[in-house]
């Protein structure tokens, strides 16, 4: 299966990422691409919310999710949007929700992000994103060109349980696109990535957001960048750096099975008593 990855550095105007990204969705149709993948909150970054009331639609009324849909119909290709910012009709916070769109142009799947980051990096950097975000509750996997994917989106990382499930339902490729923060990216974000990779015998898909952020109101963000493929054996088959672009891959699903007929980890879980 040939995938890109975008490695993005969105703004908070959501009509220039659009332009920017179908433009990119357009030029993979050029290369063959079966699967395109972007990054968390591909529409909008951005730390105000009285910004984000001012540009974000719902799901049913958002002029970006619609132009993707159609673009993937355009361009014979499926596309997972890492997530969209989006309006809720019952509640003042926003979603932060993936979408599976297929080749033909519908919205198969949908995920909303579980974890929030609520976190207090340094004594000058924070994020409390439950104030602005609500979480889901459910796992969900999607299966488009000969691959199951499993969904997740950032901080999920961190809570190798759900990826356990999405394995076990029978994802082999696990998406988790982001926006890590540059410290913890440093710190944390490979290992994380190839944990999940080696734990579930998955391949691991994550596109990232990186750079500074344009804004017109809030504070600065900054984001690590290093988009990543990890193969289900732990080995990093791409690192994007902190460069901005898209970055084209044949996965091989065939190394999954093999993976795991090497270490039947999937097949081995227990049931432990606490102690």
């Amino acid at each position: 299966m040939r995938i890109s990855v975008a490695q993005l550095c969105s703004s908070d105007d959501p009509e220039q990422n659009l332009t920017a990204l179908l433009r990119e969705i357009r030029a993979a149709e050029e290369r063959g691409v079966e699967l395109f993948c972007t990054p968390e909150v591909t529409n909008c970054v951005s730390t105000s919310r009285t910004h984000q009331n001012a540009v974000l639609y719902t799901e049913e009324a958002d002029p970006f999710l619609l132009a993707v849909r159609e673009q993937a119909q355009k361009s014979n290709m499926a596309v997972a949007l890492g997530s969209l910012a989006l309006k809720l009709p019952d509640d003042s916070r926003f979603a932060n929700r993936s979408f599976v769109i297929s080749a033909e142009g519908e919205a198969i799947a949908r995920y909303d992000k579980i974890h929030m980051f609520d976190a207090q990096i340094s004594d000058s950097e924070g994020y409390r994103e439950s104030e602005g975000f609500r979480a889901g509750s459910d796992a969900v996997i999607a299966k488009v060109t000969g691959a199951t994917l499993g969904l997740s989106i950032c901080y999920d990382l961190r809570f190798p349980s759900l990826y356990r499930m999405l394995a076990q339902y029978g994802a082999d490729v696990l998406l988790v696109p982001s926006a890590f923060t540059v410290p913890t990216g440093r710190a944390h974000w490979e290992p994380l990535l190839r944990a999940r990779a080696i734990e579930n015998g998955c391949f691991v898909v994550a596109a990232a957001q990186t750079g500074t952020h344009a804004r017109g109101e809030g504070r600065a963000r900054e984001t690590y960048g290093h988009s990543m493929i990890v193969s289900p054996w732990g080995e990093v088959l791409l690192d994007a750096g902190r460069e901005i672009g898209v970055y084209d891959f044949e996965l091989d699903l065939a190394e999954v099975a093999m993976a795991r007929k090497r270490i039947p980890s999937l097949s081995g879980d227990r049931d432990i008593k606490g102690p």
